[in-house]
């Protein structure tokens, strides 16, 4: 794909790329940010998208990086130098001590983002927590606000590793499956995914001109409708733990309608998706071969999308 029927995203990738540009001593103008869609376990699709992007190359040519709920966590992959690595944490026996259902059985919780966090990110699959918190592509976890429902930027409550953490489990904080919200700077929050499934709202309201969305659903997958039986369970849970977030759950089809408007009618929005054809991923999904496979197709597809981006170096 040549320069002249590249999209003004991928333009500027390559420009920033080709010029060595690194993010606040740019004098392009622009504002890129990387948004990564959520999806809990079928965050596995951006997680292969956000390897693809290190293997390239490509993270300094971004100004920001916006992540909601899985999307949050492999924003944080990314910004660490670790995506390529953490595939580690997608295999059978880390994903089955994560996501447990029959945990349910005894009062516990089926996705355990505690342990995901301060025992898989600290010790199985290390995450650099410092180099994340230093690196001037900045990060922007989305939560879901119990008390209103809006989608939180909590960016400007992260200052040390602890808080950065808390951030992390608060974007990916499933009502039911996760268990209570999360507090963070005396706020409480649950999953961004009910609020704000794509950040590209606030990456636009931020002064974004440019975004690079990685998307974790295929163009003919859609979120799919609540049954009667999980919208009367959800609702009741919400109405007890985050009452605030009743109206944007109930509201999030149609919110999710809008937002696909805007990124595709939007002349500086790129969107990566998951190719046709490619397995449909649950929300906790445990299999490793489709996890696998999926990441696989996630990388490729970035890889192919944006590989006339970098200009290969010349061997002897």
């Amino acid at each position: 794909m040549h320069s002249d029927t590249r999209s003004p995203v991928a333009d500027l990738v390559a420009r920033r790329h080709a010029e060595g540009s690194e993010p606040g001593r740019r004098g392009d103008g622009a504002r890129l940010a990387l948004v990564i869609e959520g999806g809990s376990a079928r965050g596995v699709y951006s997680h292969g998208m956000v390897a693809a992007l290190e293997d390239l190359g490509l993270l300094h040519c971004f100004d920001a990086v916006y992540g909601s709920s899985a999307g949050a966590l492999n924003g944080a992959w990314l910004l660490c130098g670790r995506a390529v690595v953490s595939r580690r944490a997608w295999q059978a026996d880390v994903v089955r001590r994560v996501i447990a259902p029959a945990r349910a059985l005894r009062g516990g919780h089926v996705v355990d983002t505690r342990y995901l966090v301060h025992a898989v990110y600290e010790r199985i699959v290390p995450m650099d927590f410092p180099a994340i918190l230093a690196n001037p592509v900045t990060f922007h976890p989305i939560g879901t606000d119990s008390a209103d429902g809006s989608a939180v930027d909590l960016h400007p409550h992260i200052g040390d590793v602890a808080s950065l953490q808390c951030a992390l489990r608060a974007s990916a904080c499933m009502p039911i499956l996760a268990g209570r919200p999360v507090t963070l700077a005396e706020r409480r929050y649950v999953d961004a995914g009910l609020s704000e499934p794509v950040p590209i709202r606030t990456a636009l309201a931020q002064g974004a001109t440019h975004a690079l969305v990685l998307r974790t659903r295929r163009i003919d997958e859609t979120p799919s409708t609540p049954s009667p039986l999980e919208r009367r369970v959800v609702t009741r849970f919400l109405s007890r733990h985050a009452p605030g977030v009743v109206g944007s759950w109930l509201a999030r089809a149609d919110q999710y309608d809008r937002d696909e408007h805007v990124m595709a009618n939007h002349p500086a929005i790129l969107q990566i998706r998951p190719p046709a054809g490619s397995p449909t991923v649950g929300r906790i999904a445990r299999d490793e071969r489709l996890l696998l496979r999926a990441l696989d197709l996630g990388r490729a597809a970035t890889a192919e999308a944006l590989s006339d981006c970098v200009i290969p170096t010349p061997r002897p």
